[in-house]
């Protein structure tokens, strides 16, 4: 592990945690990640070696330059950094990384220990999968628990996959068994436009965040990039008419079901949010 810096004293914190690769489709996950961090001022306080866990002819490093025109290498690794949001009563502690190549184990308990060492009270786990759903509806956002308790708490449902699983779930085991409260968050993307990124379903597991965190976050750009790729989806499924009836296949199937993200009580749930955010920007104007 490289620390860079000592560790801070932080209020009432939650870790959010998302990794690329096989559990981020479209990038969605480490999309939310991407947009807290520019949310709100964040220090970084440590990073895992990637010399431990990636095989770097699969997760290869990045060659870019600077605004002065210096090359730079960026190695694949795994980041946490912390953002203080005092207003709110509550510092967030944020882990973007790469899913690992190799020692899994050990990965997940040096950031289990990180977050011991942070006084981390909570876990959330960010993660997306290909689905069969409709770009043109409201994209499925799931939240679930472990604990039975803390199920019970946020009234979530305990998990019931069973399959192979990825960093998201290794380390979500990894949190539980040292008695760390776990909450796992997924969105189901489209599989016909899987390619990144999808801020449809960034914005809708900010949403459910938002909601389990009881903490408004501003969307910014967020609603009309999303507004914007539907459109772009739109106008690509109108050019083939296969396409074309299968999302409409989709369509019905999902307007058919029992979606709570069709249901009064998300419409609720989303004015809510609205009110939220506005007295949040209101009390930021006035400070």
């Amino acid at each position: 592990m490289i620390e860079l810096g000592p560790y801070p004293e932080l209020t009432n914190p939650v870790l959010i945690a998302a990794f690329e690769g096989w559990n981020d489709a479209a990038d969605a996950a480490s999309s939310v990640l991407d947009h807290l961090m520019g949310l709100w001022p964040t220090t970084l306080v440590a990073a895992l070696d990637p010399e431990d866990y990636y095989d770097f002819q699969v997760n290869r490093p990045i060659v870019s330059y600077d605004s002065d025109g210096d090359r730079r290498l960026t190695w694949p690794t795994t980041q946490i950094a912390v953002a203080r949001i005092g207003d709110h009563h509550r510092d967030l502690v944020l882990l973007r990384g790469v899913e690992p190549n190799m020692r899994w184990r050990q990965f997940c308990r040096e950031l289990v220990g990180i977050a011991d060492e942070l006084g981390v009270e909570q876990i959330v786990s960010l993660g997306a999968l290909l689905a069969d759903v409709s770009h043109t509806r409201p994209i499925p956002v799931s939240a679930t628990a472990t604990d039975s308790l803390v199920a019970a708490r946020f009234e979530l449902e305990e998990p019931r996959y069973e399959g192979p699983t990825g960093i998201v779930g290794v380390f979500a085991d990894a949190c539980q068994a040292l008695g760390l409260p776990t909450l796992s968050v997924w969105a189901a993307v489209p599989h016909y436009v899987s390619q990144a990124p999808c801020p449809k379903a960034t914005l809708a597991m900010l949403g459910r965040l938002e909601d389990l965190l009881d903490l408004p976050i501003p969307v910014g750009d967020l609603p009309e990039e999303a507004r914007a790729w539907e459109r772009g989806v739109d106008e690509l499924s109108g050019e083939d008419t296969e396409i074309a009836d299968y999302v409409a296949s989709l369509e019905q199937a999902q307007d058919t079901s029992d979606l709570p993200e069709a249901s009064g009580d998300a419409i609720a749930r989303e004015f809510e949010r609205y009110l939220k955010r506005r007295q949040a920007e209101g009390d930021h104007g006035g400070a």
